[in-house]
């Protein structure tokens, strides 16, 4: 299934419940622009460099269009769509004024140079800068880019349309960038997990929990959690899984991988095991923070968790949700779990506005707030009308969507 289709699949499901005509369904599901653009870019022996480059808006009902750029070699125009679609129900579910989308090239950056890097971040703007804007759509980093990329995106950006630091997020703090907008998609995975605990009766202590991924999003859930009483007993990254059954010691794993190139390889404090077996451990609380679609139909079965928190994109596919809903596995879906990234960036597109800086407990607590609240209305909305969290998740988004299209008028 392809992920576009997978997205949509999660969206009917929800409008069913809310009984939505398929005139409206056509409408909140079609993308408002998709654009593909050639990059060509100088490598630095002196060729040049042929590569695709995407970036899809997809609803902009409820405000700006909001999306990261992805650099990585799965990239397609497909996996684009399905992701600028799922920042629009993100967005929505934790109450935004934004609408969504998404963008990216399909190349692995590891292969280029820092100044390769550089040169074709700024081809790529060169290429899509009319159509994006702190009015308009607001990129931010995702998988394979980061802070040092933003200020390549939004000095290039700036040489078109002069200064607006508001045109991106994620920028380092010394150019504008909000404090703790690095750990915020982490800490809100972990913020949620707390919450998430509470509802159904389990302390933090006596939740096993295992992380699939030990990058930024994985490290920083890891780090709350561990600070929060859980006991790790498992993270892993490409090198392998990492597994202590009595708890590993994250601040260590942490302070390692910083200084090992953001890699856990070659760290000895745990027992190592295949990458892969970290999601069929014996645990209570399974968090994969890697790629999508790590749990499908065949591997489902083999999953002993008692509840997912997804807090990457899509990491569940819909059979095996399908199969762990069925044996009662709890899932918190990625559209409220991964949403403090999203939720940070906006607090930064704010400050640029106002010109204004937040101190990093504010930004806490407005992340604390802003989560809570979400997770509360989906919570209750799973609970009144007896279905899944995803479910209620997308319903209430969908939702919200609908009443500021039809609020817009022309759609009747």
């Amino acid at each position: 299934m392809q992920p576009s289709e997978s997205t949509n699949l999660y969206f009917h499901i929800a409008a069913d419940q809310l009984k939505m005509p398929e005139w409206l369904r056509r409408l909140l599901i079609t993308p408002k622009r998709e654009v593909t653009v050639q990059v060509a870019f100088e490598r630095d022996n002196g060729d040049v460099e042929t590569v695709l480059g995407y970036r899809v808006q997809h609803d902009n009902a409820r405000g700006p269009m909001k999306g990261g750029l992805r650099y990585h070699p799965t990239v397609n125009l497909d996996e684009v769509r399905a992701l600028a679609s799922l920042m629009t129900w993100k967005t929505a579910v934790v109450d935004l004024p934004y609408g969504g989308a998404k963008g990216g090239i399909g190349i692995d950056p590891k292969t280029l140079s820092k100044k390769e890097l550089e040169r074709m971040t700024r081809v790529f703007v060169d290429q899509i800068h009319e159509i994006v804007g702190p009015d308009s759509d607001i990129p931010a980093p995702d998988m394979g880019t980061n802070h040092e990329v933003m200020s390549w995106f939004r000095n290039q950006w700036e040489k078109y349309h002069g200064f607006n630091p508001a045109v991106i997020t994620g920028k380092p703090v010394e150019e504008y960038g909000a404090k703790g907008r690095e750990e915020a998609t982490g800490r809100g995975v972990g913020l949620l997990a707390v919450k998430l605990l509470k509802r159904i009766n389990v302390r933090p202590e006596q939740c096993r929990t295992a992380i699939q991924g030990f990058g930024n999003v994985g490290s920083h859930a890891s780090k709350f959690l561990f600070e929060s009483a859980f006991p790790v007993v498992a993270v892993s990254d490409v090198s392998g899984t990492y597994f202590n059954s009595k708890g590993l010691n994250i601040l260590e794993m942490f302070s390692y991988s910083i200084k090992n190139n953001n890699r856990l390889e070659g760290y000895s404090g745990a027992e190592k095991l295949p990458a892969e077996a970290l999601l069929e451990l014996d645990i209570d609380l399974l968090i994969p923070a890697a790629l999508g679609d790590v749990i499908t139909k065949e591997n489902a079965d083999k999953i002993r968790a008692k509840t997912i928190i997804e807090a990457a994109n899509g990491p569940v596919d819909p059979e095996a949700d399908e199969k762990l809903a069925a044996r009662g596995i709890m899932i918190l879906p990625d559209i409220l779990a991964n949403a403090g990234g999203v939720t940070v960036s906006y607090f930064e597109w704010v400050q640029n506005r106002q010109h204004y800086r937040w101190s990093l407990d504010r930004v806490r607590q407005e992340l604390d707030h802003t989560l809570s609240e979400a997770f509360e209305n989906v919570w209750q909305q799973s609970a009144t009308l007896s279905v899944s969290l995803r479910t209620a998740a997308f319903m209430l988004a969908i939702g919200r969507v609908q009443r500021a299209t039809e609020l817009a008028g022309g759609t009747g």
